[in-house]
């Protein structure tokens, strides 16, 4: 069997806060497939950015172990040009994209990763305007970010990204600052990047509906792992994600309301499209019509 791209064994992290040490992860052990789409889920304070600041070695880890793609980055003789290749391969997008840009045009924003990995001029070029198509924004490369909406800001974050061709991509809360129409075209965006470029993709998010778009989901609680799956093996414990401050999707609470209820309603129901056929068959199944309006 080919090894997990990426493995994280017994990973601990402490802050120094007034002269203490305060844990955010306690002995994380987990892995991700090559190709995988996963969403890491957990309440304030659980330690899921902490997690994504070390797998992008922003920080380093107080002990564990973590390799991606057969190489460990924790190792302490990992050179500077080897820090580098971590970090393009792993990109990160963060919750504000005000953060992450840097440059007065958008081009330039985009073209400044790969100009900081030596990438020769021509390629740069190629790689720039292949990005900004990628994400919608080819259009917008000679005007100023700080015109843009928060959601086309977060595009060019992504393209900028994109630009440096990472082999996943960590999204921390990349749409918790979005409006709804700006966190539809990233979503979009993270779609494509995993099931039409192959791109693993890590989304840290506390939207339960985005998190049942992902192929398995990672619950963390006080920095340990509390549960993993299928979303639809993780959001058939509601109970159990209430315990620590979750939630599930608003279709899947509304089968599971209706179940409570003595109503026999089959199925996972991640998505509105789940649930109407659930029900409807529900209602068949009792003898009542039932047509929901078509799209």
């Amino acid at each position: 069997m080919m090894e997990p791209f990426i493995q994280v064994e017994n990973l601990s992290y402490a802050y120094e806060e007034e002269g203490a040490r305060r844990p955010v992860l306690r002995d994380l052990s987990f892995a991700v497939e090559k190709g995988e789409y996963v969403a890491i889920l957990g309440h304030n304070g659980s330690g899921k950015s902490t997690l994504a600041k070390l797998l992008n070695l922003i920080l380093t880890p107080d002990s564990g172990k973590i390799v991606i793609a057969g190489r460990e980055i924790t190792d302490p003789n990992l050179t500077e040009d080897e820090l580098y290749e971590v970090r393009r391969r792993m990109g990160m997008v963060f919750q504000n994209p005000d953060n992450q840009l840097v440059a007065t045009v958008v081009e330039e924003d985009v073209a400044f990763g790969p100009e900081n990995l030596g990438v020769p001029s021509e390629e740069i070029r190629q790689r720039v305007d292949e990005a900004l198509a990628l994400v919608g924004m080819q259009k917008y490369a000679r005007h100023e970010p700080h015109r843009l909406s928060g959601g086309q800001k977060q595009r060019i974050a992504i393209a900028g990204i994109i630009a440096m061709l990472p082999d996943c991509i960590i999204f921390d809360e990349s749409t918790a600052m979005l409006d709804p129409m700006g966190r539809r075209d990233v979503l979009r965006i993270m779609d494509n990047l995993n099931r039409e470029r192959g791109i693993t993709v890590l989304t840290i998010t506390h939207y339960m509906n985005e998190a049942a778009r992902a192929d398995r989901v990672l619950v963390l609680n006080d920095g340990e792992l509390y549960m993993q799956g299928t979303p639809a093996e993780i959001f058939s414990h509601p109970d159990e994600l209430a315990a620590i401050g979750l939630d599930v999707p608003q279709c899947t609470d509304l089968v599971h309301q209706l179940r409570a209820a003595g109503i026999a309603v089959e199925g996972d129901c991640l998505t509105p499209a789940q649930c109407a056929d659930a029900i409807c068959a529900a209602c068949a199944a009792r003898g009542i019509p039932f047509n929901p309006p078509q799209s």
